[in-house]
This record gives C-alpha cells, structure tokens and sequence, in this order.
C-alpha cells in the first residue's frame, strides 16, 4: 500500500516532530539523572524550589504546569525518597511548605550540568544563534498552546 503525501507530512508535522524531540530528551535526561536520584519530572519542582519560586503544592503544580493530584503523588514520591520536606504552613493550617533537603540540594548542580550537557548534544551541529532562536521559537509555541487551552479549544 502506498502512502499519500498527506500521509507522509504528518510525520514531519511540528507537534509529531516536537513529541519525538521531547521523548528522545526524556529518556536521555532519565537515564542521566537516575544515577543523582532524579527524575525528570521531579526538576521543575527542585528548580522552583532552589530558586524560592514556589512553596505551597499549589504554587509547585502552577510553576510546573500540571494538575494539582499528579504535584501531590510526585510530592509524595520527592518526600518518600528524601528530596523535600514538608512543614505545617503557619498562615493555612490545612496546606504544608515545602523545602528542599540537604541532600537534594547538594545534587542538584550535577543534575543541572547533566542536563546542559544533554542539551549541548542534542543541539550539535547547530550555531550559538540557532540554538537561541530554536529555545524562542518553542517558547512561543508554547505560549500559543496555553492560550489555545485557555480558551477551552484544545479538544477541537
């Protein structure tokens, strides 16, 4: 059976191509950071901390873009294995602050550096410029998605 042309472009559509470049990284990242004890979704969450961007669940799941169940089982997870603690919030009883542990603090550069080397790789061949262009053009891309979900029009 032959294959349209439409068929065939598809294939090379921005969102396949996109989703391929992101689980090639996934699995490139996971495979790095598991040696350090991370995971690729738990960095959002590390990064925000580090960084005094986030504190509540609540704030973690809006920095990192997912939903307020799936920051609580990688909270869990993140407690379980030693990477965060949690305190009672002294202005809302019924919430927790969350910190960083020592421990995950102190591996946290490395995982970093894995990942920029990562990167570094996968963009080889490209020029300083393009790398920085790329980086942009995702940005926006991402920033036309959100406002395609904030209108409610992700399931057309």
């Amino acid at each position: 059976m032959r294959k349209s042309r439409a068929m065939i472009d598809v294939l090379r559509s921005p969102g396949h191509l996109v989703s391929l470049a992101a689980r090639g990284f996934s699995r490139l990242s996971e495979a790095r950071l598991k040696p350090l004890g991370f995971g690729v979704g738990t960095l959002p969450v590390l990064i925000a901390l580090e960084e005094g961007r986030a504190h509540t669940q609540r704030d973690l799941a809006d920095f990192a873009r997912i939903e307020q169940p799936s920051m609580a089982q990688m909270l869990a997870r993140m407690e379980r294995d030693g990477l965060i603690r949690r305190t009672p919030d002294p202005r809302d009883g019924r919430s927790s602050l969350v910190a960083l542990t020592d421990a995950a603090r102190t591996r946290l550069p490395d995982a970093c550096a894995v990942l920029f080397a990562g990167n570094d790789e996968a963009l080889a061949g490209l020029t300083q410029a393009e790398a920085v262009q790329f980086v942009a053009l995702l940005e926006r891309v991402i920033d036309n998605l959100d406002q395609i979900a904030k209108k409610g029009d992700a399931g057309r």
